[in-house]
């Protein structure tokens, strides 16, 4: 789940122009220098308008009094690479691969908005073709794995949609867990488009002003808060698997990279982290632990698609991988109450001391993800 973005339209307006000027190009860097970002809560300084393309390397570091967001973008939103929650007085390293064109550099304080802007243009050819062929085979069946997943979820979403619309509390809640995992597990692909996530997966305290709330997150509320199906949900209901139906038709078209799915399988540690550890994501339906199994299945298979190549340039990296996602799911596994991959104990029922047990697991596995993009393009 993140906030939501509104879309950049080809036409920028004179508004938009003003918000781009509070972000300053200091210097262009020479080629293989890294781009050095300085977010603050109403600024963006970067250290290069143009790059080379092929790798690039964010040094990022908040100056900041709130958690910011720094992304690289298309002209039309989509995320290039993201890396969010990144807390006040805090550094990151964030590596990607672009292609010749023209893209943004965003500054997101508080994960909200339009964000902070800078123009970034990348020159020369696309050195894609002289990577280990082996990354292209990872990149094809991720894309394929996320396609699969997204095939799969839609008629689970129907199921689930199915069921308020027949005003049936019990089975709905039963389909609420199960329709989500398919998302879960490749969040980081919906998110990369932008526009759909704020309408599926918003939670009530992420809505942008004036932001309609629809979605998973609003129905479960109704579900187990409320305890009422009307005519809104069941209009919502429709809406949610129509938005996945979006979803599942544009995977496809994702923009995949060895480094995107590098640092998305960071952002669904991150997503736990954040969201599922301290019980925030599925607050009224405590669902909480098959959507943190969901991120984790998503993350390691990224991984594993990598790993061919990162354990060639960084074996020991790998060997750490390896034991820290067999840990996490030891962990995680413990808390299983049937034999479905959404079968977990409710959890409210999980105690603070587990909670810290479960947090101590997530970032034990973490801090190496974090350095496996710059593992697969060394």
């Amino acid at each position: 789940m993140r906030a939501v973005r509104p879309t950049v339209i080809a036409a920028v307006t004179a508004a938009a122009l003003t918000a781009l000027s509070a972000c300053t190009a200091k210097s262009e860097a020479k080629d293989g220098d890294a781009i050095q970002v300085t977010a603050a809560d109403s600024t963006c300084d970067t250290s290069a308008t143009s790059v080379p393309a092929g790798q690039v390397t964010l040094k990022i570091e908040n100056k900041g009094a709130k958690a910011t967001e720094v992304e690289i973008l298309f002209p039309d939103d989509r995320i290039v690479s993201e890396k969010e929650n990144i807390g006040p007085g805090t550094k990151y390293t964030l590596t990607a691969e672009v292609k010749a064109g023209s893209y943004e550099i965003a500054c997101r304080p508080g994960m909200k908005g339009h964000g902070v802007r800078q123009k970034l243009t990348v020159t020369g050819g696309s050195a894609a073709a002289k990577r280990d062929p082996k990354l292209d085979r990872a990149v094809a069946e991720y894309r394929q794995y996320a396609q699969d997943q997204a095939d799969a979820t839609v008629p689970l979403a129907q199921k689930f949609a199915d069921a308020i619309k027949a005003g049936d509390l019990d089975a709905a809640k039963k389909a609420y867990a199960p329709s989500r995992l398919g998302w879960e597990r490749t969040e980081p692909v919906a998110e990369s488009f932008g526009d759909i996530d704020p309408k599926t997966d918003t939670r009530a305290d992420g809505l942008e002003k004036g932001q309609k709330w629809t979605g998973w997150h609003r129905l479960e509320k109704a579900l187990w808060a409320d305890k009422k199906i009307g005519a809104e949900e069941k209009a919502l209901a429709d809406q949610l698997v129509s938005d996945l139906k979006d979803w599942q038709r544009r995977v496809g078209k994702a923009e995949i990279t060895p480094t995107s799915m590098a640092n998305g399988a960071k952002e669904l540690l991150d997503e736990v982290a954040t969201g599922k550890v301290t019980g925030e994501e599925d607050r009224y339906s405590h669902t909480d632990l098959a959507d943190f199994k969901g991120n984790v299945e998503g993350a390691q298979k990224s991984y594993e698609l990598l790993k061919p190549v990162a354990v060639k340039n960084d074996p020991a990296l790998t060997k750490d991988l390896d034991k820290q996602f067999t840990a996490l799911n030891k962990v995680l596994d413990g808390y299983r109450s049937g034999q479905a991959s959404y079968d977990f104990v409710s959890y409210d029922k999980v105690t603070e001391t587990q909670r810290k047990e479960l947090s101590d697991a997530v970032n034990a596995l973490a801090e190496p993800l974090s350095k496996l993009a710059a593992a697969v393009v060394k």
